[in-house]
């Protein structure tokens, strides 16, 4: 049985994952990605 304990503990991990990563980036690289992100609206759901 997967419990949402387990599920939590995954998340969390991706999570740090993640951080450490973006860590690794420069601020120029880290502002180009931020850019990307608010220039890319939302599918419209239908």
């Amino acid at each position: 049985m997967y419990s949402i304990e387990m599920a939590y503990a995954r998340m969390r991990e991706l999570q740090d994952l993640a951080n450490r990563s973006r860590a690794h980036q420069t601020p120029a690289a880290l502002q180009r990605a931020a850019a990307v992100k608010i220039r890319l609206p939302r599918a419209k759901k239908r």
